[in-house]
């Protein structure tokens, strides 16, 4: 009699404990292999990152050819999906993308919230400005209306090199260089291989603008990928390593930034081999 009381109360404890224990964790590389697919979040309106390409109207890049490659890796097909800078890391934390491939400065503070791969570019953010407002310097920004994009790191790192300055944010990084052509603003701050970019479109125009020489800050650019997937992240910097390794990602680099391109540049001056900042 005894006996069966105890199991009775052995299995009802059982019972209860399992009622609010947490769900079992789930492997995010699990999951990504379960429905076939892998969704990177990009923005799509950062050429050559990632930009819609005129002739084919898919959005194309470097990242998104990152992408592929870790989709390629774990045998599915991706699946672009086009972000804003501001929503890059809640649509990551929310499960909405898998990773981020959308031009994501690695810095200490993001770290709290997502995990970054291998950087994946080592740029530094500048300033292109207006002749006609006579700046010179990045030090002549003070009290001066500068434009940028809302939720990366431009706004801050802008307002620790010239604290008075006055600064206006917009959507997107188009937007906000729009803005500058518009002359609402004397400046205008983005990664220095997308600032050069817009730069060299504006063809004629150029002799109406700067290129600031001085660099505001020296950002490293990373894959993000959803706090504590270890598995993810694993795979993600073995892809890099890989590529590294092969040479194929020197060619992504050239690919897109190259001689042969709108940035025109010469020489790659890093590896895939880190994943850490400065402090």
């Amino acid at each position: 009699m005894h006996l069966r009381l105890n199991r009775v109360a052995i299995a009802a404890a059982l019972i209860g404990a399992s009622a609010i224990a947490p769900p079992a964790y789930a492997d995010q590389l699990a999951n990504i292999k379960a429905k076939g697919e892998l969704v990177c979040g990009v923005l799509g309106t950062d050429e050559p990152n990632s930009f819609v390409d005129p002739a084919s109207r898919q959005i194309v890049g470097y990242e998104v050819d990152l992408c592929n490659a870790v989709a390629k890796k774990i045998g599915v097909k991706p699946a672009i999906k086009q972000l804003a800078v501001a929503a890059r890391v809640p649509e990551l934390q929310q499960g909405r993308v898998d990773i981020l491939a959308a031009s994501l400065t690695h810095n200490k503070e993001r770290e709290a919230l997502v995990d970054f791969s291998l950087s994946t570019f080592i740029t530094g953010q500048k300033v292109l400005v207006k002749k006609s407002s006579n700046i010179a310097s990045v030090a002549a920004l003070a009290g001066k209306k500068v434009l940028t994009v809302k939720g990366g790191t431009q706004e801050p790192n802008i307002r620790r090199a010239v604290p008075s300055v006055d600064v206006v944010t917009y959507e997107t990084t188009v937007q906000a260089y729009l803005a500058l052509q518009q002359g609402k603003g004397v400046g205008y701050v983005d990664d220095e291989a997308s600032l050069l970019n817009n730069y060299a479109k504006l063809g004629a125009a150029q002799k109406d603008y700067l290129v600031l020489p001085q660099s505001i800050s020296t950002e490293a650019l990373a894959l993000g990928i959803k706090k504590g997937e270890t598995g993810l992240k694993t795979l993600v910097d073995g892809v890099l390593r890989e590529l590294e390794k092969s040479g194929d990602g020197e060619k992504l680099f050239f690919k897109w930034y190259g001689p042969d391109t709108k940035l025109k540049f010469d020489k790659r001056t890093f590896k895939f081999e880190s994943d850490k900042v400065a402090a």
